[in-house]
């Protein structure tokens, strides 16, 4: 599995280039004792918060796949981010833990896909080639009948189809498009475009956004892997296939925010982020998109909705910025100051009062 690390062994912390700082950054010092960067997290809290790429075999459903990962990674909650149908193979991204949190994220990403299609008669290259271009852009389809979802009509966009090799009236096609497409059906399409009939004979997912086949791992590999860790301590095989969920979110360049640590367990406490807290910003942050908040090590807190453009964050000296929707972090993994804040106002009301 390829990984992206960059300064002080965080992964793509380019995109930490990419921030706005408030008055100087807002720079505050950072308390070594609290938090930890994804990198350099135990193993055992990645497990409980991260991401694995399975090579889906032949045969199981994606569910059946999901819990043999459970099963082997001794996690109790895990979810996949888009079925594969029992036949294909190819990759099957599993979150873990309360990364199924950020299942939003992932589920409609863009999708890859290499099939070997049979057409039922003599056919032209030039005329495949043509009915391809003609399906490339939005097309109509209605699932099939064995499907998930109800079969309605419904729009899909295709990328690109490429047309790999022809083999007699095999031909191997790879084909680029927006979540939710169905191949099958689009072989068959094209079949009758052609006028003498076509369907799909194998079909394996090459990409599954943000990820690709050069980040998956087969069962039985994460098998050992973990025995590794777990019988001998050698943990470097599966902190290559299992990773920080943070590495996932880097590769889909998402608007973040970074937070003061003194912000940070209050958000961890279900509080909205509010300006004074806010650090920096990755820049063309608009208002109303959904929004990663960071701590200045990189560690995921929360997601929300900015209520503010970035650029507005960074001016303002009071109201939400970002509203909370779900929170990763762990509580009192940084300071409770506002807990300490919040007892000194009551204490000095209270003071006041008595007087």
């Amino acid at each position: 599995m390829r990984t992206g690390r960059g300064i002080n062994g965080f992964p793509h912390s380019k995109y930490m280039h990419n921030f706005m700082g408030a008055e100087g950054e807002r720079r505050e010092s950072i308390e070594r004792r609290c938090g930890i960067p994804p990198e350099e997290r135990p193993l055992n809290e990645i497990l409980h918060c991260g991401f694995v790429v399975i090579d889906k075999p032949a045969g199981p459903t994606s569910h059946e796949v999901v819990l043999w990962v459970k099963e082997i990674l001794g996690v109790r909650k895990a979810s996949h981010t888009g079925t594969l149908d029992p036949k294909v193979t190819g990759v099957l991204p599993v979150l873990l833990g309360s990364a199924t949190k950020l299942m939003d994220f992932f589920v409609g990403g863009e999708k890859e896909y290499v099939c070997v299609m049979h057409i039922h008669d003599d056919f032209s290259e030039e005329d495949l080639k043509r009915v391809c271009e003609e399906f490339t852009g939005e097309i109509y389809q209605r699932p099939p009948l064995k499907s998930a979802v109800r079969r309605r009509i419904r729009v899909r966009k295709v990328h690109y189809i490429r047309v790999n090799e022809i083999e007699g009236r095999d031909v191997l096609l790879t084909v680029g498009c927006e979540a939710g497409t169905y191949i099958r059906m689009l072989c068959h399409h094209i079949g009758l475009a052609l006028g003498v009939g076509a369907h799909m004979l194998q079909l394996r997912r090459t990409k599954a956004f943000p990820f690709t086949e050069e980040d998956c791992v087969r069962l039985h590999d994460l098998k050992d892997a973990f025995v590794f860790w777990e019988e001998n301590g050698e943990a470097s095989l599966l902190r290559e296939y299992v990773r920080p969920v943070e590495d996932a979110l880097f590769r889909m360049n998402l608007p973040f925010v970074v937070v003061k640590d003194t912000a940070v367990d209050a958000i961890c406490h279900g509080a909205s982020l509010y300006a004074p807290g806010v650090l920096r910003v990755s820049e063309g942050l608009e208002k109303g998109a959904h929004s990663i908040l960071l701590t200045q090590r990189g560690e995921i807190i929360a997601v929300g909705t900015a209520e503010m453009s970035g650029e507005e964050m960074l001016n303002a000296s009071e109201g939400v910025c970002v509203r909370v929707h779900k929170v990763l972090l762990k509580r009192k993994t940084y300071p409770s100051v506002w807990k300490k804040r919040k007892q000194k106002k009551e204490e000095a009301e209270g003071s006041g009062s008595g007087g």
